[in-house]
């Protein structure tokens, strides 16, 4: 009976991680798809480059803030004025596109 109980519970170990590793690659993915959207908006031929700033700026503090900090200093550094609620639209999109690639992998 404890054969079982162990097998079940490795079998929801498994899952978690593999729940958690997809999460934090659509994450990565979203931070990608967010970067080259705004490097478009600043009109940056650069636009890979740039999503790697923006992904990176991502890991300085919990939350998305840090990033949207500087995609928001960025864009007002261009002249660009994009409202917030467009930005968190757009990361909403970013987040749902990536979810969608990586369930297709």
């Amino acid at each position: 009976m404890s054969d079982a109980f162990s097998s079940r519970e490795r079998g929801f170990e498994s899952k978690f991680q593999l729940d958690e590793e997809q999460k934090f690659r659509a994450l990565a993915r979203r931070d990608k798809l967010f970067g080259l959207w705004v490097a478009k908006q600043l009109g940056r031929a650069d636009a890979d480059a740039y999503a790697a700033e923006v992904m990176a700026s991502n890991f300085e503090k919990p939350g998305d803030e840090d990033m949207l900090s500087k995609v928001r200093g960025d864009l007002k550094a261009a002249g660009k004025q994009v409202a917030e609620g467009t930005l968190r639209a757009e990361l909403a999109n970013a987040y749902a596109e990536a979810a969608q690639q990586i369930a297709v992998k």
